[in-house]
């Protein structure tokens, strides 16, 4: 299980601290410095339905910055994928990764659900 996380992020400090209360075995990565990898990213994809939205932090500034509002719903899989894997601040956190789903964003009935 692999958990890429952001330092300041409320959303990712509970997350781990839910996986250690509940004694899950992670690896913790900053998501700034390594984004998840292309197929890491496909496989969440495959668990959202293909709405790749979702995997968007959608209320961060690069997304702003970069206009995505507007941008994301003509680009490519392959264009929006590649725009994930070269910048961390993108990806909406904390973004979980297991032999069984992918999880993006804490919410503890989801991740109790897919793991308890």
């Amino acid at each position: 299980m692999t958990i890429y996380t952001l330092k300041t992020c409320d959303s990712c400090r509970k997350a781990t601290k839910w996986l250690r209360e509940n004694k899950f075995i992670f690896n913790e990565i900053a998501i700034r410095e390594q984004p998840p990898s292309l197929n890491e990213l496909k496989s969440a994809l495959t668990d959202l339905d293909g709405e790749i939205r979702k995997l968007f932090n959608t209320s961060g500034q690069d997304y702003s910055a970069l206009n995505l509002k507007d941008k994301l719903p003509t680009l490519s899989e392959k264009d929006a994928l590649a725009l994930l894997t070269s910048n961390g601040n993108l990806i909406k956190r904390p973004f979980l990764t297991s032999k069984e789903t992918t999880l993006v964003g804490f919410k503890e009935s989801l991740w109790s659900d897919a793991f308890l």
